[in-house]
């Protein structure tokens, strides 16, 4: 409470609420007002600004994961004639298809999108900063084509297929496109002196799947737990992973920062922790949600102010405290269910080249394969049905590790992606690419 409690002061909020999930479960709320009495408790509606990218970037995962669509697939092969279709899908975003970082005057976050009707109006004569796919430019037309391309592909208004593939089945019924008692106010508080003044609230019209949603701790708290874990009525697990990875180009000072961005996702490292989340912001309103998959934990913060409270420090410190209070708890260990003894077989040192390696099996049949000097190529791999296994992470993603075997049927190496991994270093009795000295190892003489 204290560090809300700060943030709300200093920052001189009109109010801020703010959650704590853990396990899944939100475990504590906790708000502060300039009004005695009138705290705002986890149903109150803030408007999220930009986290609804977050919730636009879902509904595109979604599009992909039934075949609709590709993520390398150009915006030009389902929403023709935008002028910005050379871009494609997983750039629009990952923020990295080149186009300008807001609409045409006038500020398009203090005026009604009915003055920006068509996308043609959203993106201007002149939509591209940057050439495609080169860096990283935060875009909020990138993200009003995918809400058109949402529309598109399942011939109904953005926010009603936001309100059917997501909201409802996870249980979010207090975000809305439009803001629903009970709901805060909008304030900008002068910078040098302590009066406010109200911000006016927009219908975003075509921009809306950039900023337009109102919601509540405690639903952000709940979606932050799918983001965490995935749900299979609106999207898996390796889908929501999937959002949570790099995906743009980081800028120098982003590398410094330790930031990079995903499929509708913010990333960082801070405290020796890697977040994830989303920040969001409108005229009147600051909003951020920071997950720690790693600790099971988010945060989110919500405030009802222009400028004021940094809520993305707040919500990564909130995460912070609780997590290094109480660490968590580790599961018990349990021995695997079942073991194939083939697999077992391969269990221990292997070497590539003079590098030595362990390989331990995992769940449902899948292994490891990490270095044992604590630093190099770590990698985790997927059981296929034909026997091999596929990388997941690291440097071996998407790689394919193979158990090469002789006549006899004894294990003769592991090829991964080509790599050789031996039971000895450069193991004579192995097919060793390029062979080994047949005098073996010396000594200098």
């Amino acid at each position: 409470m204290h560090r809300i409690a700060v943030a709300q002061t200093e920052g001189r909020a009109p109010s801020l609420a703010a959650a704590v999930v853990r396990g899944g479960e939100i475990v504590w709320t906790g708000a502060r007002s300039s009004v005695d009495g009138h705290a705002p408790d986890e149903n109150v509606q803030y408007r999220i600004g930009s986290i609804t990218k977050t919730f636009t970037a879902v509904l595109v995962l979604r599009l992909r994961d039934e075949g609709l669509l590709d993520l390398g697939d150009r915006l030009e092969k389902h929403l023709p004639g935008t002028g910005a279709g050379e871009a494609t899908i997983a750039e629009l975003l990952a923020h990295t298809g080149g186009l300008a970082a807001e609409a045409p005057a006038p500020w398009w976050e203090r005026t009604p999108g009915s003055l920006r009707p068509e996308l043609a109006d959203v993106l201007g004569d002149q939509p591209h900063r940057h050439p495609i796919g080169r860096r990283f430019h935060y875009s909020n037309p990138g993200y009003t084509l995918l809400g058109a391309l949402v529309e598109e592909l399942r011939g109904a208004p953005w926010e009603d297929v936001l309100s059917l593939e997501v909201l409802q089945p996870l249980g979010l019924h207090r975000t809305s496109s439009q803001p629903q008692a009970p709901h805060a106010g909008g304030w900008a508080v002068h910078p040098w002196a302590d009066v406010m003044l109200p911000e006016p609230t927009e219908d975003l019209g075509r921009m809306a799947p950039a900023g337009q949603l109102w919601s509540t701790t405690g639903d952000l708290a709940r979606f932050a737990v799918f983001l965490a874990q995935g749900d299979e009525r609106v999207l898996s697990a390796d889908s929501v992973l999937e959002m949570r990875r790099p995906a743009a180009p980081a800028e120098v000072a982003e590398v410094a920062a330790g930031s990079a961005y995903g499929l509708g996702m913010q990333i960082q490292h801070r405290d020796g922790r890697l977040l994830v989340g989303h920040s969001g912001s409108l005229p009147g309103f600051l909003a951020n949600l920071t997950i720690s998959v790693e600790d099971d934990m988010a945060a989110v913060v919500l405030a009802n102010c222009t400028s004021g409270p940094l809520v993305s420090d707040v919500a990564a410190d909130l995460v912070r405290i609780v997590a290094e209070a109480e660490p968590r708890i580790p599961e018990p260990w349990r021995p695997l269910p079942e073991v194939d003894r083939a697999v077992l077989e391969l269990a221990g040192q292997w070497y590539w080249g003079t590098h030595a390696f362990a390989l331990r099996l995992g769940t449902e049949g899948g292994v490891s394969l990490e270095p044992l000097s604590g630093k190099g190529r770590l990698s985790c791999f997927r059981a296929e049905e034909n026997g091999t296994w596929i990388g997941l992470d690291g440097y071996f993603a998407g790689e394919s590790l193979r158990v090469v075997r002789r006549p006899d049927g004894s294990v003769d190496h592991l090829d991964l992606g080509s790599f050789v991994f031996t039971r000895q270093p450069y193991d004579g009795t192995a097919e060793v690419p390029g062979g080994v000295d047949p005098e073996g190892w010396r000594g200098i003489s």
